[in-house]
């Protein structure tokens, strides 16, 4: 685990025992925020804490208090609060917050009243029926815990965004079909692209709200409806993905997708934001405030100044509508950059495998499927020797390799040009897999880490500086070597390799692979703030996986990426000049 991700765990942890023992909100949020901005960070935020605390606390959401707990961490190897917290409770009720349905409440009931102090005893002890009675917590709700516990052990946590998307577009497509269903989407951190989702949000409005819950506890992929009322229903899928859906009447749309959105924080400031101009804004709509009564303005019948379109309560509130991808809690501002790439931007497939090596198709046929897609470029780029798993291509085949290239280049001029190029290795001292006379014969060079992925940071930054130093390569790819959910990879100091990136006119990679998604978002804000230019590649090795390019615009689009910053959106004479110019 890198030292980034120990220390988030601290602030997590502390915020989890603070919410279990009825602290306040505000302390709690405070020490989730620091978790997130320190697994966001980019860099090694210990290093920081001794080489440059001015720059520690620069950090967004890191204050001067989090600022000294990380340093006694540096110090000492653990923060006090932290362990006085862990004292505080026993050392299994924590986990028990990560049972869907059981919040901090809950667990204080068990804990308190029960007597449980581990996911293991709660399982245990609704098996024998010996647990007492206890306030809010019957016969049913036992049940549903249960059947969590259940759905638990079957779940790895929270889903890859390029496993939950799939479910939620089938989703969103069959209960457009439901009569009388006017608009359905989907919400939540799926529809920000965050890399992983603990649940599916789905916002549907219509005439009648009864067909469209039953529509979705009759779908065939539902193992369990958790509950079902006249606005929300809650179900778990056979693959254990949790999905809720909400349904509103259509002139509340646009107020319930923006709210269920979220993020958190941002539905924050933009209740504050409301506030400040004498309105209230919730999931129902933009309200004005201040008349009699207690009760919200929605259940007096005043009617809203805005809640169709996303798009007409931004604008009342003075802002122009931000995509959902940057609605997180980060110092994006509170417009969007000009320009952000989209799919349609991409014109080139620069990373892509064929069954030279690993991949499925041949190179005419991989060359083929990027020019279907509008492409006007494809670079072929094989594995390296090094890649025996992968079928990787020693000198002389890759020198075969690179003629039968230039064979369908020549074959496809004036239609899509195909560059002859290599996956190149980059070894764990950073030198790469082929030598330099070899590497002059490619068109295009991306050097990536396979192995050795276990490096502290320090070897890891050296190691990716050696590659962007070499002449020949042109991209960095997947620079950490991370598999989401599976594999955390290298941990290098992402800020200064895009620093050295944008002196040496190389790019870092967005690597769209729903496993991958390497650069991640927080890494790509780096780029951008150190003047690095970014490719997005598929790493393509079938024709479906052209498909998966969303993902990295999505992560890319998270990092406020404009498309004049990705080389797969330049014009093909734009990319082949700069592409000629590290020759």
């Amino acid at each position: 685990m890198s030292r980034n991700a120990e220390l988030a765990r601290v602030f997590a942890e502390i915020a989890d025992i603070l919410d279990l023992t009825g602290a306040n909100a505000f302390k709690v949020n405070a020490n989730r925020k620091v978790a997130r901005a320190i697994e966001d960070a980019g860099e090694d935020v210990a290093h920081l804490a001794t080489a440059d605390p001015a720059r520690l606390r620069a950090i967004p959401g890191l204050g001067e208090s989090s600022a000294h707990k990380i340093e006694e961490w540096v110090r000492s190897g653990r923060v006090q609060e932290h362990q006085d917290l862990l004292a505080s409770v026993p050392a299994g009720v924590p986990a028990m917050l990560q049972v869907p349905g059981l919040g901090p409440k809950r667990v204080r009931t068990l804990w308190k009243d029960g007597g449980v102090e581990s996911v293991e005893e709660l399982r245990r002890r609704i098996a024998d029926g010996s647990l007492p009675q206890m306030p809010g917590i019957g016969a049913k709700t036992l049940k549903g815990i249960d059947d969590a516990l259940r759905f638990l052990e079957l779940s790895r946590g929270r889903v890859r965004l390029s496993e939950a998307m799939p479910v939620a577009e089938a989703l969103v497509a069959m209960l457009k079909q439901v009569p009388g269903v006017r608009r359905a989407a989907f919400a939540g951190s799926l529809r920000r692209g965050r890399e992983t989702i603990g649940d599916v949000d789905l916002v549907a409005s219509g005439v009648d709200h009864a067909p469209v819950h039953q529509a979705l506890r009759d779908w065939p992929e539902v193992a369990q409806v958790i509950a079902s009322g006249d606005t929300k229903t809650s179900v778990r899928t056979r693959h254990g993905i949790q999905v809720d859906l909400r349904t509103v009447d259509d002139d509340r749309f646009g107020a319930a997708l923006l709210y269920f959105t979220g993020s958190k924080e941002h539905n924050v400031r933009l209740r504050e934001r409301a506030q400040r101009m004498g309105l209230r804004l919730n999931e129902y709509g933009l309200f004005p405030d201040g008349a009699a009564g207690d009760a919200p303005p929605q259940e007096r019948g005043v009617p809203p100044v805005a809640s169709r379109e996303e798009e007409d309560i931004y604008r009342a509130l003075g802002l122009e509508w931000l995509p959902p991808e940057l609605r997180e809690d980060h110092e994006l501002g509170e417009h969007a950059p000009a320009g952000l790439v989209s799919v349609a931007d991409i014109r080139a497939e620069l990373h892509c495998h064929t069954v030279a090596s690993d991949g499925a198709l041949g190179i005419r046929d991989m060359a083929l499927e990027a020019l279907r897609r509008g492409f006007h470029t494809i670079a072929i780029t094989d594995h390296s020797r090094s890649q025996v798993q992968a079928n990787g291509l020693d000198e002389a085949r890759l020198r075969r390799h690179i003629a039968a290239v230039r064979d369908v280049a020549r074959e496809l001029d004036g239609r899509i040009a195909v560059l002859a190029g290599s996956e190149v290795d980059i070894l764990a001292d950073g030198s790469l897999d082929y030598p330099d006379e070899l590497l002059a014969e490619l068109d295009w060079v991306v050097a990536s880490p396979h192995s050795a992925l276990r490096a502290e940071p320090d070897a890891a930054t050296a190691r990716l500086i050696a590659a962007i130093r070499h002449p020949m390569v042109h991209v960095i790819g997947h620079p950490t070597g991370r598999i989401i959910n599976a594999r955390e990879g290298l941990s290098p100091d992402i800020a200064t390799v895009a620093r050295e990136a944008a002196a040496h006119g190389v790019a870092l990679e967005v690597n769209a692979n729903g496993a991958r998604l390497d650069l991640r978002d927080s890494h790509v804000r780096l780029c951008i703030e150190a003047g690095c230019v970014v490719s997005i590649n598929t790493d393509a090795h079938s024709a479906e996986d052209f498909d998966q390019l969303r993902y990295g615009v999505i992560t890319a689009r998270r990092g406020g990426l404009a498309a004049e910053r990705c080389v797969n959106a330049w014009t093909a004479a734009r990319l082949h000049e700069w592409r000629r110019a590290r020759r």
